[in-house]
């Protein structure tokens, strides 16, 4: 019953109340990591004006990623958090599910709906697809639809679409409808309504080559070069829902929304050892000096424990830093930050780069 009240609370945008009954149901022993697994329903329709991209509903699928790099005791708080945020947003109104199923749909009947700027209509197309052709289907058509679009979107149409078709593809008995409203709602609001021709290149994007583009997109300060990096990272978290070519077609788009960029040249170098403990971490981290604290950070990145660390850390930071109100790219983009550090470890100019332009987003927003 506290569960459902929690839901129903975050859906009227009651902070105090939902807060509440969070504390009530720690005090009962409720998991808070399993409180947050039922907070799915209740996430898809939050709105974050006056942006038109589903940002929370992407928060809350990157949230899971954290999870290897927690401790119990770090998780209640982060969930407190994310409660917060979802509680003092508004919502999408939800439209009627038809009862009747539609036969017979192809993909082009979804980019009618939404050149209509139907909601309704399209989250039911996109119902009967995913009912008919399946969610694999669905995943990869609307990932390449939203493919053609990341200029207009600065790079939403990809990571927000990704990270939410992730979250509903990790759930297979959980009701996809609020997924598909929030879909919906998205690509009519942003018009994302004909899917583009594959992009063809002279070459295939190599695994080096791909590096040498996460250098460019980690490059620079700002939310524009952020979601360079975000973008990357959402492509290569769905690649395994594409076929070789399909995949390539994305990796081009991401690199044309990017533009022409250099590398960012500098080289810090690390501090000799690496920090003890979160109380000297947090001392350094809470001062938000970007010179001062990112080669303490770049010394926790030499062994795969020492990372786990790291990211441990700077989830609680970013967590003990909050003040009330957060912008959710302070968890997206540590998200990417933290999967660029677990998948390039030996490359310590990427490290370098991706600490650095995170940080700064971060210290200079909050």
């Amino acid at each position: 019953m506290l569960t459902s009240n929690l839901l129903k609370a975050i859906a009227a945008s009651e902070i105090n109340t939902a807060l509440k009954l969070y504390d009530q149901l720690l005090e009962k022993g409720a998991d808070p990591w399993d409180i947050h697994l039922s907070l799915f329903p209740a996430v898809q329709p939050i709105l974050n004006p006056p942006f038109i991209n589903p940002h929370l509903p992407k928060m809350y699928a990157i949230i899971r990623e954290f999870i290897p790099y927690l401790e119990i005791e770090d998780i209640p708080t982060l969930i407190r958090i994310e409660i917060a945020e979802y509680a003092m947003r508004p919502k999408i109104k939800k439209p009627v599910k038809a009862s009747a199923k539609k036969k017979g749909i192809s993909f082009s009947d979804i980019e009618t709906a939404i050149s209509y700027q139907d909601i309704a209509l399209t989250a039911n197309a996109l119902k009967a697809f995913l009912e008919q052709k399946g969610i694999m289907a669905l995943s990869r058509n609307l990932l390449l639809l939203g493919s053609g679009y990341l200029n207009d979107s600065l790079g939403h149409s990809i990571s927000c679409t990704a990270f939410i078709l992730l979250e509903m593809l990790s759930r297979p008995d959980d009701d996809p409808w609020p997924v598909l409203v929030c879909l919906a709602d998205y690509f009519c609001k942003g018009r994302f309504n004909t899917t583009s021709p594959a992009i063809s290149a002279e070459s295939n994007i190599s695994e080096k080559a791909l590096e040498e583009k996460l250098l460019q997109a980690t490059a620079g300060y700002g939310i524009v070069n952020l979601h360079h990096t975000i973008t990357f990272y959402a492509i290569e978290r769905v690649r395994h829902l594409f076929n070789f070519k399909a995949y390539q077609h994305l990796l081009q788009a991401g690199i044309r929304f990017m533009g022409i960029k250099s590398k960012d040249s500098r080289k810090i170098e690390p501090a000799d050892t690496a920090l003890p403990g979160y109380k000297q971490f947090y001392g350094q981290f809470s001062k938000k000096d970007l010179n001062s604290v990112l080669p303490a950070l770049l010394a926790m990145t030499r062994s795969q424990s020492d990372r786990r660390r790291l990211g441990r850390y700077l989830i609680r930071g970013v967590c003990d830093l909050y003040q009330g109100h957060y912008n959710p790219h302070y968890f997206t983009g540590l998200g990417s930050a933290l999967w660029i550090i677990e998948n390039y470890w030996n490359n310590s100019h990427l490290i370098s780069t991706t600490l650095g332009q995170y940080l700064e987003f971060f210290f200079d927003g909050i």
